[in-house]
């Protein structure tokens, strides 16, 4: 990569990630009618800390996988109904945390508040060992040129373990924003993930080289000894 299009690549994803900031952050703090919502703040240094680390890691280590990952065109029509309906969700479900704060629908004791914050941060760990393992840990479903299996690492224990990373993060966001409500509005996502996992199967299968051998070697897709 040229040094210009590494700066490049660095603006684009710096202005995502302050667009990314910004979103959250009126999603949380709008419903809540208030700055003063610490769970609010919490939870805006514990997912965005570590995502700018990441970014600064893959800036230096693996730039053309962070080039991979700003792209979010599906291919796959399923796989673009699925995105709308997890976009759907995650706007209620950041919306909704913030108005139970201001009306007070919820008392959950900090100690939940603090341990689903370690889960959200347990669930960013396996996906930055997930990206850092695999080069071709796109967010979108594709098969690149040249991607080959990775069997090593996480992977070697389910076949998909970035989307476990993301349902722990899912699940564990409404509790770390004080919501218990907002927790049913998460609860679609893991079977949402399940729909993605299976197509995303389908075109691996189909386009990716010695995908069916690795299924055979790796028998669960999701959770071990489960799924």
């Amino acid at each position: 990569m040229t040094e210009g299009s590494a700066a490049r690549l660095a603006g684009a994803v710096l202005a995502r990630f302050i667009a990314g900031l910004i979103v959250v952050a009126l999603l949380l703090f709008v419903p809540a009618g208030s700055i003063h919502y610490w769970e609010g703040w919490l939870y805006l240094g514990v997912l965005f800390i570590p995502i700018a680390f990441v970014g600064l890691y893959l800036l230096k280590h693996d730039p053309e996988l962070l080039e991979r990952r700003m792209k979010t065109r599906e291919q796959e029509s399923e796989q673009r109904t699925i995105i709308a309906l997890s976009s759907i969700i995650i706007i209620v479900g950041f919306v909704i945390p913030g108005l139970d704060h201001r009306f007070g629908w919820s008392d959950l004791p900090v100690a939940v508040v603090l341990a689903a914050d370690g889960v959200v941060l347990l669930g960013y760990f396996i996906f930055f060992l997930t990206i850092r393992e695999n080069s071709y840990a796109a967010r979108v479903v594709e098969v690149d040129a040249g991607q080959k299996v990775i069997e090593t690492g996480p992977y070697a224990v389910v076949r998909h373990p970035m989307y476990l990373g993301t349902i722990l993060m899912f699940l564990a966001t409404p509790l770390a924003l004080g919501s218990f409500w907002a927790f049913f509005v998460f609860l679609p996502v893991p079977a949402l993930i399940v729909l993605r996992i299976r197509n995303e199967e389908e075109v691996l299968v189909r386009e990716l080289p010695g995908y069916s051998e690795y299924r055979q070697k790796t028998r669960y897709r999701l959770v071990p000894g489960v799924w």
